[in-house]
């Protein structure tokens, strides 16, 4: 059903667009055009980040679409080198000044950084002050797990209004998921469809990738549907935000064209039952400025 994207409403009472489009790896000169087809397909939600080096070309791309800056939910993400209090007020300066917007609807700590918690923390203490001014409507993080949140919750005044974690067929995260509802914070999952598996990891087999697990295969076939397609309508029907990634205007398309069938709860089940338990991209455990060095430039 083109033009149609439900809605979840965030701690503080902003609504989200369930399903956005991710441009990460997404090089600057094809991120254009994925958001022009994009917008056109009726996506609502743009996710980019510092660290990915296209905050540029996501801002430009909604000037260009003539589609109202408040009809769109942009999110962004702060980059661990930019981490306290003074550095992700720069941080965010600089992504507005490259997006070339007043302000942004979701604005994401893109890692907890465990060995630097501190400055993890005072960076939050920062997005609680931009909030406050009303340059954020939402505040959040990525990659946190229950043991950083609790911690991050016991420093600072706000709940996280989202996690933004990897999340697929084949590593579920359900006793993160069950404590974000616990704690009013809306799951949000990055390489939805698995994609981490065979891009992150160079020792990937072919039968680790969940577009080609026969319980999927079956339920597509069924549904007159294709992999991705049911892997998104799974996570939806779980009450998941989604940000599927692509550059291919046919499969931007494929992957908003979810909402016309849902899966019953024995199918939920069954995809549920893949977990492996084993991610496919960065422990965040291990995440900080050793294990990711780079700067943002500004």
């Amino acid at each position: 059903m083109q033009g149609f994207n439900p809605t979840i409403t965030l701690n503080n009472g902003v609504t989200m667009p369930a399903v956005g489009l991710g441009v990460y790896r997404s090089r600057p000169e094809d991120t254009g055009g994925a958001i022009n087809a994009a917008l056109a397909a009726g996506y609502r939600m743009i996710d980019t980040a510092a660290a990915y080096r296209n905050e540029t070309e996501v801002g430009e791309a909604v000037r260009a679409s003539n589609i109202a800056r408040d009809d769109i939910f942009i999110q962004t993400k702060l980059w661990i080198s930019d981490y306290s209090y003074d550095g992700a007020m720069h941080g965010f300066e600089r992504s507005m000044r490259k997006l070339g917007f007043d302000h942004v609807d979701l604005y994401l700590l893109h890692q907890p950084a465990p060995a630097e918690f501190d400055r993890t923390v005072g960076a939050y203490k920062a997005a609680e002050k931009l909030l406050s001014e009303g340059r954020i409507r939402a505040i959040g993080i990525s990659n946190f797990s229950p043991a950083h949140i609790e911690r991050l919750m016991a420093e600072t005044d706000i709940v996280p209004a989202v996690n933004q974690v990897e999340l697929h067929p084949f590593f579920t995260q359900k006793p993160l998921i069950d404590f974000h509802k616990k704690h009013d914070i809306v799951t949000q999952a990055w390489s939805p469809i698995g994609g981490v598996q065979r891009y992150w990891r160079e020792d990937a087999k072919p039968e680790e990738d969940p577009l080609t697990h026969p319980v999927i295969a079956a339920l597509a076939e069924k549904y007159s549907k294709t992999p991705a397609q049911i892997i998104l309508r799974w996570q939806l029907d779980l009450g998941i935000s989604i940000i599927p990634k692509s550059t291919q205007n046919a499969r931007i398309i494929e992957n908003f064209d979810i909402f016309d069938f849902t899966l019953t709860a024995d199918e939920i089940a069954a995809i549920d039952a893949l977990d492996t338990g084993k991610r496919g991209g960065p422990d965040p455990e291990h995440s900080d400025r050793k294990a990711f060095p780079f700067v943002i430039e500004d």
